[in-house]
């Protein structure tokens, strides 16, 4: 059987992918602390492993004063969840609805214990392939949409690709939000859609997308 070109190897946190259980996990906890909003430095576990790339506390900051009037009231997904940081994020600042997509089962099981421990029931834990989800949702449209993939795996441009494809951008309005290895160019994106805002760290090049109206 041919291999998915789309599916990363060695999957780890912050990775999806069926080859995750090849690097071994280590279930000694780090930890997130959410820094703005209702939740304001709460600190939430997240399993510790090789790979793990929470959002930093600098680029949601950037990120979340981006949208400090588009996440009120919103519908949200966190494509590729992993520690959750951004999902969470959103929802201290108050989302209406968050959906937290994640293939790693342990990491899963985490993210749900942490909306426990926040005793909110605005938010959802898919464990599930993102680009598998992607392809088969047809229903649910987002006003915001968080993606984050892993590191050299090839998968933003899928991505970007099947959230066009089946209209998961809620509306006109709908606001896009990439993170992606500061050397690698943003994807192809559907005529009429721009980065509105751009930043770079160290490591990672970061960018808000929204569609531009005449």
């Amino acid at each position: 059987m041919a291999r998915n070109p789309y599916k990363p190897k060695n999957r780890t946190l912050k990775t999806q992918g069926a080859a995750q259980t090849s690097r071994p996990v280590h279930f000694a906890t780090g930890q997130i602390r959410i820094i703005g909003g209702d939740w304001r430095g709460r600190k939430l576990p997240v399993l510790n492993a090789d790979g793990l790339r929470p959002t930093s506390d600098r680029v949601r900051e950037t990120l979340f004063n981006w949208l400090q009037f588009e996440v009120p009231g919103a519908v949200c997904l966190d494509v590729f969840a992993g520690s959750g940081a951004l999902g969470f994020e959103a929802l201290s600042r108050g989302a209406k609805q968050v959906t937290l997509l994640e293939l790693n089962s342990a990491n899963a099981k985490q993210l749900k214990q942490n909306l426990v421990t926040l005793k909110t029931e605005k938010a959802e834990v898919v464990q599930t392939d993102s680009l598998q989800w992607l392809a088969k949702n047809n229903a649910t449209q987002f006003d915001v949409v968080f993606v984050d993939p892993p590191f050299n795996q090839g998968l933003m441009q899928p991505t970007v690709d099947l959230l066009f494809k089946n209209d998961v951008l809620k509306s006109q309005q709908a606001c896009l939000y990439l993170e992606q290895e500061k050397q690698l160019n943003w994807p192809n994106l559907p005529d009429g859609w721009a980065c509105v805002k751009e930043k770079t760290t160290s490591q990672v090049k970061f960018g808000l997308f929204r569609l531009q109206c005449d």
